[in-house]
């Protein structure tokens, strides 16, 4: 599974419409509001690299109403549940 976080900047009055566009695209997990730079932060989740080229140029960044957008690809995945195992190597009980 690849992960790409797309930061996107869109037109201050179409945010809620653009969000919503860019959350009914296939690979898209989920499309955040988000304070700072950019407006919306979108989760794109895809098999291969190939496909987020499809996605954020292809299908993204053509909807109408997004002005700009920075993408950052995931290299590795940690979850509250790796983190607490990867802290607890090496304690004991009695630690």
């Amino acid at each position: 599974m690849v992960t790409a976080i797309v930061h996107i900047n869109a037109e201050v009055d179409r945010i809620p419409e653009v969000a919503q566009t860019i959350a009914e695209i296939d690979g898209v997990g989920e499309v955040y509001s988000i304070t700072g730079e950019y407006d919306l932060l979108a989760m794109v989740r895809v098999a291969a690299y190939e496909q987020i080229a499809e996605i954020v140029p292809g299908r993204i960044n053509k909807v109408s109403g997004v002005l700009h957008t920075e993408t950052h690809i995931a290299f590795r995945a940690y979850s509250k549940h790796d983190l607490d195992a990867a802290f607890s190597i090496g304690l004991n009980e009695s630690d």
